[in-house]
């Protein structure tokens, strides 16, 4: 295993990889999703996965859409910038014997978001989930999650009767892009998770 990543330590909550250990980048800017968040954003989506396309931005170590795949999602799609967050999405995806079913591809989903369909063939996605991180490296925050949220309303990316999730903390309130309404907000501590239809 590279250096840059770290320890067998996430692991896949239900479905057919269920138990099985993911490697995560060892990096100080990943905040992974909580193993209590995670289980009730999938108990939120259970319905929704069986043969849906995923698609995962700001993925950190692909934990999400794993967890995804595992529960039944036909494929998933990754994007995160960070090259070593790409390379443990891949090392993941290659122990679980997912890379089929999948595509890890490295991007800025902040911008316009059309180059993830002629890069991943997926037209266009039944789920999508947004984990973006709080801060920046410099420890700045973010309001990434309202750019990448603006961006998505503006394409095809998500499907009509799709829904979008969006991670952000509590002192960093989404805006419902035109044509985006929200649909449901969770709330565990400071993080929100906010779910957005068309």
């Amino acid at each position: 295993m590279s250096s840059k990543l770290g320890r067998l330590d996430l692991r896949v909550l239900a479905g057919t990889l269920r138990g099985r250990t993911l490697a995560s980048p060892a990096a100080p800017w990943l905040r992974p999703l909580s193993g209590r968040i995670k289980k009730s954003l999938f108990d939120i989506l259970t319905p929704r996965l069986p043969g849906a396309a995923f698609l995962d931005l700001f993925s950190g170590s692909g934990a999400v859409g794993i967890e995804a795949l595992s529960r039944g999602a036909r494929v998933a799609v990754f994007v995160e910038k960070e090259n070593v967050a790409i390379e443990a999405i891949e090392r993941n995806l290659s122990m679980l014997g997912l890379v089929d079913r999948a595509k890890a591809l490295v991007g800025d989903a902040t911008g316009d978001p059309s180059w993830i369909v002629h890069r991943s063939g997926v037209a266009s996605f039944d789920i999508i989930f947004m984990g973006p991180p709080y801060k920046d490296r410099e420890r700045r925050p973010l309001s990434l999650g309202n750019l990448a949220l603006a961006s998505l309303a503006g394409s095809t990316l998500l499907a009509p009767d799709g829904i979008a999730v969006v991670q952000h903390h509590l002192r960093d309130p989404l805006l419902a892009p035109p044509g985006f309404k929200l649909a449901r907000e969770e709330k565990y501590g400071d993080t929100l998770l906010s779910f957005f239809t068309r």
